[in-house]
């Protein structure tokens, strides 16, 4: 693309007032990203979120402390005990070495590793907001001057329209101007928007604030450089773009360490160079920026020990493959029809003996390799896209409230306007279509149709939502801003041409190609033509100034709407779970912290061994802040053992204490009603119920445990359970824990947490457990066994498939065994 350059010194005034504005845009939102994620820390200090980041928070702490070698053999023997978990093996480990890489490199003592993590989800999401507007300007240049339906009529006559000869229509008034140094309106206008939107929707706030050390807070980033890369890479009238396809495939790795939603990023990319195909848009270009990110990406992701070779045996991984394998067929077609110089005919008989013989050999490798066993199954978290919720067959997974469907109340919840600016930024893309931004066509309905199956999908639109309303809002803009600015027709028509020796304008004789499409499109752009004669009279410069001052005023009135809703939104999400606010009965608010002087109270009052008891749920927090070994926690990696936890919680008094005193020394529970443990209980017994059959007999659902009215009264069943007893001990109307085998030793502030001692610890089957841990031959992978107190009840389990279990493979295996044995 040419660079046009101002003609006087008024058009170089406004190019430079022009591009001031712009900064000050970028600046402005980009600032508005970071502070709207500073809330929770303004508000309650660098204190860490919910549960999953504390996990986070202790890997990352062990990684700075120990160091990489050790941190990736790691066994931790206070997680899940007695089993333990290999750590540094079986998470995705990008966000620890980024914070420690920013500890060690960028802050050093500056800044606490605590402080780090606690900022780290706004430093991104300031980030990903700036990525979000460089794919917007990538899907807005004047290279994606098609259409859909041009592209797809070339596509279906057998035309291509090469890179070079695709023609861009040509800037004149304020488009001109905005456009000499280098940037192009109104891609401009789209990115700054795009930046704009994504900064403040809650889409992406719900897992980008402060504190909120999680996965996905570095991984939506990474997942925008991703895009951006490829789309970059595909960019018209470049003839070396694909070179950012080396790039894309380094951003694509990176994603892949930070999150497992790695998997969603692959399908999406590849699904979209398979489109190319299908639009007609395959070429050398194209072939290279696909099979360099394919290649160097996939090289690098089976690097990541939690990754490893899936991405060439699981089944959610290897259509990306089969588009990979499909390109190298046709750009071999491809060379040996243009060496060859072949017409349409023979090119298409090559392919189709080619592609058949390919075809015939990738079955033929299937039906070798699947026998034994080389594919992998779907997970259930992916098996929950495609069926209704709760009907996944895994009651653990049913029971996360993040894994039900998303309505349309909780689209406009995350994104509000965008529900109705991002259809709109849909059709003017359709509009100006081209590589680069056919690839929002596929993420729109990718992104729409997870999300609508799963509400914590919901994240991956933000990035679509925020580009394509972009892009609506900033061709808008542009278009009214043009409406003042445009050039003068008479001094047009003053002008005489330049001609050749035979009278001919000079540069008649070459003649610039145009795709077929535009034939057939004769009878739209004379239409076209035709508003755009009347728009220029001076009747339609009065009207269309007009209209351009409603619909900007409209826009300023809705913008400042979905900042407010996006600020109060934000208030809301930035709240810490772990730290509370509440209202006294006599209007004073006081903080409520009882979760944190729980653990803080095991960490200064039991013996370093300690183990402790509670719902899975807080795991995390439990190890993160008291640093005492758990039972479980949120990474639900063995179905078997969550399923023996909630047996012991959810079983009678005996029987909950006969399991108890073989695993733990102490009892967390959550109390003070809400979210406590009492009302999640019904889930623990369907999940005790889906291994040991004899909890609920003759009840799959376990509708026997749970309330049987709307006051809260128990059920005989859950009246009678170890973990009603400790929850309503001396709350509610005779109801006692055994004081032989319970002590209370702590109640929070408010109520919020208890916590039991218990008595008669085995202490034969704790020092069993560690005695007699089985180290493989590095010596540093040693799971733990179940003791023999426990045989009985094991004995009554029946396993469930864990289809989604990472760590299968020698940890599982020596479980197996163990359980089998005791």
């Amino acid at each position: 693309m040419a660079t046009t350059k101002p003609s006087s010194a008024s058009d170089h005034l406004f190019s430079l007032v022009w591009m001031g504005a712009v900064l000050y845009g970028v600046a402005f939102f980009l600032q508005n990203a970071y502070n709207i994620r500073l809330q929770a820390i303004n508000e309650f200090g660098p204190v860490i979120h919910e549960f999953d980041p504390y996990f986070n928070w202790r890997a990352t702490q062990y990684l700075y402390e120990n160091g990489a070698k050790k941190f990736l053999k790691w066994f931790d023997h206070m997680v899940w005990y007695p089993l333990g978990r290999p750590v540094g093996t079986t998470i995705y480990p990008g966000m620890q070495f980024t914070a420690v890489f920013i500890k060690n490199y960028i802050m050093g003592d500056k800044m606490s590793l605590n402080d780090i993590c606690c900022y780290m989800p706004a430093w991104f999401g300031v980030i990903a907001s700036f990525l979000v507007g460089c794919i917007a300007y990538e899907a807005s240049l004047e290279g994606n001057s098609m259409t859909l339906f041009g592209a797809l009529l070339d596509a279906l006559t057998g035309h291509y329209t090469e890179d070079a000869s695709v023609s861009s229509p040509k800037s004149t008034g304020y488009y001109k101007l905005s456009s000499y140094i280098g940037l192009y309106s109104p891609a401009v206008e789209c990115a700054v928007f795009a930046m704009g939107f994504m900064a403040v929707v809650p889409a992406h706030l719900m897992r980008s604030v402060g504190g909120g050390y999680d996965n996905e807070s570095v991984a939506v980033t990474a997942m925008s450089l991703t895009f951006f890369l490829w789309m970059r890479s595909l960019r018209s009238n470049e003839k070396h773009s694909y070179l950012f396809g080396i790039l894309a495939g380094v951003a694509y790795f990176y994603m892949v360490a930070a999150w497992g939603g790695y998997i969603f990023v692959l399908n999406l990319i590849g699904a979209h160079a398979a489109l190319l195909v299908l639009l007609g848009r395959f070429s050398t270009k194209v072939y290279l920026s696909y099979t360099l990110f394919y290649v160097i990406g996939t090289s690098l992701a089976i690097q990541v020990p939690v990754v490893g070779w899936t991405p060439l045996k699981s089944l959610e991984q290897l259509a990306p493959c089969v588009v990979f394998l499909g390109y190298q067929v046709l750009q071999y077609c491809e060379i040996m029809r243009k060496r060859n110089k072949w017409s349409r005919s023979q090119a298409w008989k090559f392919r189709i003996q080619v592609g058949s013989a390919a075809f015939v050999a990738l079955v033929v490798l299937v039906m070798a390799v699947t026998p034994r066993g080389y594919f992998g199954p779907l997970s259930s978290r992916v098996r929950g896209l495609f069926v209704p919720h709760t009907k996944t067959g895994n009651p653990l997974v049913d029971s996360v409230a993040e894994h039900q469907a998303a309505s349309q109340q909780a689209y406009w919840q995350y994104l509000h306007i965008l529900c109705f600016l991002a259809p709109l930024g849909f059709i003017f893309m359709l509009f100006r279509f081209g590589d680069s931004a056919s690839f929002l066509l596929v993420y729109a309905f990718a992104a729409y149709f997870f999300s609508h199956k799963m509400v914590r999908l919901i994240l991956l639109t933000a990035p679509i939502a925020s580009s394509l309303s972009g892009i609506a809002v900033g061709r808008s803009v542009a278009w009214c801003l043009s409406a003042f600015m445009e050039e003068d027709d008479t001094k047009k028509s003053t002008t005489k041409k330049k001609v050749d020796e035979n009278g001919k304008p000079k540069g008649s004789k070459k003649k610039e190609k145009k795709s077929s499409s535009d034939d057939k499109f004769a009878g739209i752009a004379a239409i076209q033509q035709g508003f755009d004669e009347a728009s220029k009279s001076t009747e339609g410069k009065i009207v269309k100034g007009i209209a351009s001052i409603v619909i900007l005023g409209s826009l300023y009135y809705q913008a400042t709407s979905f900042k407010s809703y996006s600020w109060q939104i934000s208030k809301g999400l930035s709240n810490p779970s772990i730290i509370l606010k509440g209202q006294m009965r006599d209007g004073s608010v006081v903080t409520v912290d009882d979760y944190r002087e729980a653990y803080w109270w095991l960490r200064d009052n039991t013996p370093a061994d300690a183990r402790v008891m509670a719902w899975w749920d807080y795991g995390y927090q439990i190890t993160g802040i008291a640093n005492r070994t758990t039972i479980a926690d949120g990474n639900t990696w063995n179905h078997e053992h969550i399923a023996l936890l909630g047996k012991a919680l959810t079983g009678s008094e005996e029987e909950g204490y006969q399991i108890a005193r073989h695993l733990a020394d102490y009892v967390l529970i959550w109390g003070g009603g809400g979210g406590d443990d009492l009302a999640k209980s019904p889930h623990l017994a369907r999940i005790a119920n889906s291994v040991y059959r004899d909890h609920c007999p003759g009840d799959v659902t376990c509708r026997a445990f749970g309330f049987v009215d709307r006051q809260g009264t128990p059920s005989p069943m859950m009246e009678r359970s170890f973990l009603y007893k400790l929850h309503s001990h001396k709350l509610r109307p005779g109801v006692v824990a055994d004081p032989t085998k319970f002590e209370e030793v702590f109640r929070s502030k408010f109520g919020k947490v208890r916590i039991f001692k218990i008595l008669g610890v085995s202490q034969k089957s704790k020092k069993w457990v560690e005695q007699n841990r089985e180290c493989d031959a590095g010596g540093w992978f040693c799971p733990g066994k179940y003791p023999p107190g426990l045989k009985d009840i094991l004995g009554k389990k029946k396993d469930f498939a864990q289809l989604e279990d990472f760590n299968r493979g020698p940890l599982t295996k020596s479980i197996k065994r163990n359980t089998s044995r005791t």
